[in-house]
Formats: C-alpha cells, sequence, structure tokens
C-alpha cells in the first residue's frame, strides 16, 4: 500500500498552511498599528511609508489575500485531492502556484506602503502585479480543475462546487476590473470613468467578499464541519441548493455600496433588492452546517477546533443579517461612512473567515506534520477564547460608535443648521477606538499563541504524549 505522502502532494498544503500563520501575524499587526494610529494620530509622522493612507490597503491585502488566500489554497488544494482520491494534476505548477502567491504578496508589501496604488478598494495593486496574479490564478484554476477532471470517483463533492466557483469568480472579478492602460512602470489608469468606473469596482469589491471571502470559505465549512463532528453534512441536497442560489444571487449585490451616489437610482435599488434575497441562502447553508451537529453537540465542551469552526458560522450568520440590513436605502442612510460598516466587515472578516481557517488549520496541521494531534490542545481553547472576546470587543466597539456617529451626523436644530460639528463627533468616538484596539491585541495575541504552538508540534510530542513517554523517549522526540 503506497504511503499517503506519495499518493497525494501534502507539501504544498504544508507550505500555504505555515503562509497563512504567518501572513495572519503580519497581516493583523499592520491591523494593530493602524488601529493604535486613530487613537495616537502622531504614530508614525514623518515618516510617508508608515502613514495611515498606505498601511490601511496593506492591512486590507494582507488579511484578505495573504492570509486568507492563503488558507483558501492549503484547505482547496488537500479537499480536492482527498474527495477526489488522486494526487494533484502537477507537482510543479503546484510549487509554482505557491511560490507565485509568495511573490504577489511580497510585491504588494513592497508597493502599497512606497505609495504605488490604484485607489481601488481591494484592488490596489498596479498593473504589473496585477497581471502576475492574473497568471498564478489560471494556473491555480488548471491545477485545481484538472485534479477534478482525472478524478477517481464520479461524485463531485460539494466543497470543491464552492472552491470551484470562487476560483471562476475571482478570475473573471479581478480580470475585468482591473483592465487598465499603462502609464508607466508602476502607473495606469482605468479603463472606465466616472460613475461606470465606480460600477465596476463594487462590482468587483462586493463579489471579492461574496466569492473569494464567502464562497471559498463555505468550501472549508462543507468539509471541516462534518469531518471534526464525524458526522454527514446535516442536507446534501440543501447544500446544492445554497450553491446555486448564492452564485446566482451574490453577483447582483454590488450596487447596495452606492447607495445615495451618482449611480443610477434603479441600480441602487437591484443592489438593495438582491442584498435581500442574500439572506436566505446565506441562512440556510449556515443552517446546514450548524445543524450537522445535531446529536453531538456535548463534542463542543472538550472539541476547541469544533468551537472555532461552529462560532464562525455563527459570525457568519450576524454579517448575513446585517449586510442586507444595511443595504436598505433609510437603513444605509445612518451606516454608510461611519464606523459601523468597519464592524460589520471585521464580524465578516475576523468573525466568520479567521475563524473558519483557524479551524479548519487546527484541524489539518498535526496531519501536515505528521503528528497525532497539535502540541496543546488547552492553547487551542486559549486561542479561542481570545479571539472570540478580541472579535466581540472590535465589533462592539465599531457598532457603538459607527451607530453614534451616524445620529450625531444627521442630528439638525430647529432652523435647519448641523447640532454637532465634525469635530465633536470625532471626540465622541474617540473612546471606542481604544476598545477597537483592545480588540485587535486579543486576536494578534491569539494568532502568535497558534504559530508557537505550531512550531512545538512541528518540533516534537504532544502534552499527552509526553506525559506517557518514558524521559529518554521524549527527549528523543524533541
Amino acid at each position: 500500500m503506497q504511503a499517503v505522502s506519495e499518493t497525494y502532494n501534502d507539501k504544498v498544503v504544508k507550505q500555504f498552511a505555515i503562509a497563512t500563520i504567518l501572513w495572519g501575524i503580519v497581516g493583523m499587526l499592520v491591523g494593530v498599528f493602524i488601529a493604535a494610529q486613530l487613537y495616537w494620530p502622531t504614530l508614525g509622522e514623518g515618516i510617508p511609508w508608515l502613514s495611515y493612507g498606505r498601511l490601511r490597503p496593506l492591512h486590507t491585502n494582507a488579511v484578505i489575500f495573504a492570509f486568507g488566500g492563503s488558507a483558501l489554497f492549503a484547505t482547496s488544494l488537500h479537499v480536492v485531492q482527498r474527495t477526489c482520491h488522486v494526487r494533484l494534476l502537477s507537482d510543479k505548477l503546484a510549487a509554482f502556484v505557491f511560490w507565485g502567491w509568495q511573490a504577489v504578496i511580497v510585491a504588494a508589501a513592497i508597493t502599497l506602503p512606497l505609495g504605488y496604488t490604484q485607489g481601488k478598494e481591494y484592488a490596489e495593486l498596479e498593473w504589473p502585479i496585477d497581471i502576475l496574479i492574473a497568471v498564478v490564478w489560471v494556473s491555480y484554476a488548471w491545477l485545481f480543475f484538472g485534479t477534478i477532471a482525472k478524478r477517481r470517483v464520479q461524485h463531485i463533492y460539494v466543497a470543491n462546487w464552492f472552491y470551484g466557483g470562487f476560483i471562476l469568480a475571482v478570475a473573471l472579478l479581478h480580470i475585468v476590473n482591473n483592465i487598465a492602460m499603462p502609464a508607466g512602470a508602476m502607473k495606469s489608469y482605468s479603463a472606465y470613468s466616472g460613475a461606470v468606473d465606480a460600477m465596476a469596482q463594487w462590482w468587483y469589491g462586493h463579489n471579492a467578499v461574496g466569492f473569494f471571502l464567502t464562497a471559498g470559505f463555505l468550501g472549508m465549512m462543507y468539509y471541516f464541519v462534518p469531518k471534526q463532528a464525524q458526522r454527514p453534512i446535516y442536507s446534501y441536497r440543501l447544500s446544492i441548493v445554497h450553491f446555486w442560489a448564492l452564485i446566482a444571487v451574490y453577483m447582483w449585490a454590488g450596487p447596495h455600496h452606492l447607495q445615495y451616489t451618482a449611480l443610477p437610482d434603479w441600480a441602487q435599488s437591484v443592489g438593495m433588492v438582491f442584498s435581500l434575497i442574500l439572506l436566505a441562502p446565506s441562512w440556510g447553508g449556515a443552517m446546514n452546517g450548524i445543524l450537522t451537529l445535531s446529536g453531538v453537540w456535548h463534542k463542543l465542551r472538550t472539541d476547541p477546533i469544533l468551537k472555532f469552526l461552529i462560532v464562525a458560522i455563527s459570525f457568519y450568520m450576524i454579517a448575513t443579517f446585517e449586510g442586507p440590513m444595511m443595504s436598505i436605502k433609510t437603513v444605509n442612510s445612518l451606516s454608510h461612512y461611519t464606523d459601523w460598516t468597519v464592524g460589520h466587515v471585521h464580524a465578516g472578516a475576523l468573525g466568520w473567515v479567521a475563524m473558519i481557517s483557524i479551524g479548519s488549520l487546527y484541524a489539518l496541521l498535526p496531519r501536515l506534520l505528521g503528528k497525532a494531534s497539535m502540541h496543546s490542545t488547552r492553547w487551542i481553547d486559549t486561542h479561542f477564547w481570545l479571539h472570540t472576546l478580541g472579535v466581540v470587543f472590535y465589533i462592539a466597539s465599531m457598532w457603538i460608535a459607527g451607530v453614534m456617529q451616524g445620529l450625531m451626523w444627521r442630528a439638525t436644530n430647529p432652523d435647519g443648521t448641523l447640532t454637532y460639528t465634525f469635530v465633536e463627533a470625532l471626540n465622541a468616538t474617540y473612546p471606542y477606538y481604544l476598545g477597537r484596539l483592545f480588540g485587535g491585541l486579543l486576536v494578534l495575541a491569539g494568532m502568535l499563541l497558534m504559530a508557537w504552538n505550531t512550531w512545538l508540534t512541528a518540533r516534537g510530542a504532544t502534552e499527552t504524549e509526553q506525559a506517557v513517554l518514558p524521559p529518554d523517549a521524549s527527549e528523543a522526540r524533541a
């Protein structure tokens, strides 16, 4: 019988898993630094590449594409091999995808602090890097779908549907939104203009959320939740309905980012309506994941990995209720441009994306490192509470600050003048930025604990093994 290492390519999965942890720490560290800048505005003053305007896009790119992207690469390339019962299509292509993606991340880490940007949210990188992204992404698609094409089982498991949908949609979104005319080595002008440019950008921007940060991570949910719970998915039929409903509706929701702008009113309304419809497949899929634990809820008491996965789904439900609600024009008139939006984004990013990724990685890492389990299960539980409390502090402070900002900005005196100046609203917001910073520090502390746990797992025995091995054996293992 062939060894697992010969049957499957776990090397690239391991590389992406380690990269996920490292880039997670980097991205969240930058996030903590810019959160500190909001409380201490002179932090980094006089150093252009440490300015908030340059570091903020570095933070978003690092946590979305470096941390989240590496997690998606790691889990998708693991899942597609296991569910198709075949090795990846090409080991060389897999290596190119890994090193090509790392090159993209390093290029972003250099160019964004230097001020090279297109000025498009989540699509700031300039045209040479965009071309590299396209090449790496097409290679990834070829690797993923080529592996599915040579599968040994007829059935294609639903997790691969979500991963496949995410790969195809992101390729379409990236290429169309980044069509530009180069005007120098690191300068370009968008092929679109005015309201059309805004529409193309938020068609891309919201669907980057919908497909990169939702569909791909739902692929994780559909594989790792049943596997960790050791139960079949609650309803396979619902998972297929979830997939088709999600990809049919999500593409139309982008205009809700442009309420009360120059975009035609009918287009704004279309974005709002489809956002409200989106609640149904989102919650239907989330309930499918949660109900998978029917009969085994007691496992949550002893399995912190399962806690990460299930609480992640809970935050997914929060974010996918909040998003449609905030797309309603009357609500949007209060929430838009406030820190409420920041809280909403991080409920999804830190609550859903990060927690489902961390839980999935904890499930994967022992296998990748050749161990029975992680070095310390107690540390995983500690990480869970650090992360959960960090997310709660972060989003609660931003929700309160955001609603307060919206109410203060719209408050008027009987004669029609504004009740509060902008500076008064900013002053009232100031304490909540400290709460935001505290929450970010807790999340970052959890990631550092995860890195240390992973390092010790790779280096030696688990706590349980240390307890049962004789001293000389445990030293040999270490």
